[in-house]
C-alpha cells in the first residue's frame, strides 16, 4: 500500500544469518527471501524443461530447482542453464557423481540429501566440485530420509534427528573449508517440520530454505504451507521458501508470493481485497475479483487494490488501499483512488476501467521509483 504508513506492529524482526550467493541470488542476511520452485519436466526434454522455468520465472521465481537422477539428465542441464533466467539448483539423490557432473553443467547450486548422497569421502569430492565451479550447496535433510543410525537413536524421525542430522553435514562441509550453504529440515508433518526448524534456527547462523514436503494438493497443500511456512516466518525464521504443491509449479511461486505478501516480507504485483459476496452486493464480486486477477498478472509494480460488493465494509477498506471499488446500486459505485472518494462507476465499464487505473497506477510507480534512483 503505497499511501499508507508504515506500522511497527506489522514488523517482524529477521533471524540474523550468514549471505550466501546462489548465482546471481543472494540469500540470507540482509536479502529478500527469496521463492523458489522445482520443475517436474523430465529433465532430458530441455525444451519443455525450459519453458517450464520461463513461466515461473515471468510469475516472480528467484532461483528454480530441477532433478538430476541420471547421466542424461546433468548433460541436459548445461543446456538448461544457459537458457535459464534465473539461477539452477540441481536436485541430486543417491549418487554424488551427479553432483559432480551438475556443478560441471553450470548449476548455481547443488542441493544433496545427507541420507542418500553416501559418506564422507564422497561429500568431500562433491564439495571440491563447488569450489571448482563457484556452486552453493543446499543440505536437505528430510524426515522421510534420516540416517539409519539417527532412527535407531531416536525411534522414529523427531525434530532432534533431523536437526542432529543437519548439524552433522555441516561440519562435513565446513571440515572441507566449505561455507556457502543453506539448510532445509523438511517434513509433511506441519508440527515436525516447525519444531526441526525453530531448533535448527537457534542451532546455526546458516541461510535457512524453508518448506513442507509433500504438501499435497493446490488447496490443500496451500493451507498446510501457510500454516506452517507461515508461522516460522513470522517468527523470523526462514531466508528462501519453496511451497511443494502437486500442481503446476507456477502456482507454487504464486502462493509463495502470497505468503510472504501477507506478512509484509515480499511485495510485488497486485494485492486485492475482496469480500466473499452476500446478497447486499451491487456487483459479481466473485467473477469481478476473478476477472482482474487474470487481467492484472502481468503487473508486478506492488499495490493494493480493494473490490467489496456494498458500502458495509467498502469505504473502509478502500481507505486503507491504492484504488478501491464500493458498490453500491443503480448498477454502478463508488472509485476511490489513495483512499478518497474519486468518481463513480458504472459495473459494465468497471473491469476495463480498473485495469486501467492500476496499470496506470504502476506506471507513476515505477517512473517515480527510477527517477529516485537516478
Amino acid at each position: 500500500m503505497t499511501h499508507n504508513p508504515v506500522r511497527p506492529w506489522r514488523n517482524i524482526a529477521r533471524r540474523a544469518s550468514r549471505q550466501i550467493r546462489v548465482g546471481k541470488v543472494l540469500v540470507g542476511g540482509d536479502a529478500p527471501i527469496s521463492v523458489q520452485t522445482m520443475t517436474n519436466t523430465l529433465t532430458t526434454d530441455v525444451a519443455a524443461t525450459i519453458e517450464q522455468i520461463q513461466r515461473c520465472a515471468v510469475a516472480g521465481a528467484d532461483i528454480v530447482r530441477v532433478s538430476t537422477p541420471d547421466e542424461a539428465s546433468t548433460k541436459a542441464l548445461k543446456e538448461i542453464v544457459a537458457e535459464s533466467p534465473v539461477p539452477i539448483v540441481a536436485d541430486i539423490h543417491f549418487h554424488y557423481r551427479r553432483a559432480i557432473e551438475a556443478a560441471e553443467a553450470g548449476a548455481a547450486c547443488l542441493r544433496i540429501n545427507p541420507g542418500n548422497i553416501g559418506d564422507a569421502k564422497r561429500v568431500a569430492e562433491v564439495v571440491r566440485a563447488a569450489k571448482d565451479h563457484g556452486c552453493s550447496i543446499r543440505i536437505g535433510v528430510n524426515a522421510g530420509s534420516l540416517e539409519k543410525h539417527l532412527l535407531e537413536k531416536y525411534g522414529e524421525p523427531c525434530p532432534e534427528a533431523m536437526v542432529e542430522s543437519g548439524l552433522d553435514h555441516i561440519r562435513l562441509l565446513q571440515d572441507n573449508d566449505f561455507h556457502e550453504f543453506k539448510i532445509s529440515v523438511k517434513a509433511s508433518d506441519v508440527f515436525l517440520a516447525a519444531a526441526a526448524y525453530q531448533q535448527l534456527a537457534d542451532a546455526t547462523d546458516a541461510p535457512i530454505h524453508l518448506g513442507i514436503t509433500e504438501a499435497g494438493g493446490l488447496v490443500s497443500g496451500t493451507v498446510k504451507s501457510a500454516i506452517g511456512l507461515g508461522n516460522l516466518l513470522w517468527m523470523g525464521i526462514g531466508d528462501t521458501i519453496r511451497v511443494s504443491l502437486s500442481a503446476d509449479p507456477v502456482e507454487e511461486v504464486k502462493v509463495g508470493y502470497e505468503i510472504l505478501k501477507s506478512l509484509g516480507l515480499r511485495h510485488r504485483g497486485v494485492t486485492i481485497i475482496s469480500c466473499p459476496s452476500c446478497a447486499r452486493q451491487g456487483f459479481d464480486v466473485i467473477k469481478t475479483v476473478a476477472a482482474l486477477e487474470e487481467r492484472l498478472a502481468h503487473v508486478t509494480t506492488s499495490m493494493s487494490l480493494s473490490i467489496i460488493g456494498c458500502v458495509v465494509n467498502g469505504p473502509g477498506e478502500a481507505l486503507m488501499t491504492d484504488i478501491g471499488f464500493t458498490g453500491g446500486g443503480a448498477g454502478k459505485g463508488m472509485v476511490y483512488l489513495a483512499g478518497k472518494q474519486d468518481h463513480t462507476l458504472s459495473n459494465e465499464r468497471m473491469i476495463d476501467h480498473i485495469v486501467e487505473l492500476v496499470e496506470k497506477k504502476a506506471a507513476e510507480i515505477e517512473a517515480a521509483e527510477k527517477l529516485a534512483a537516478e
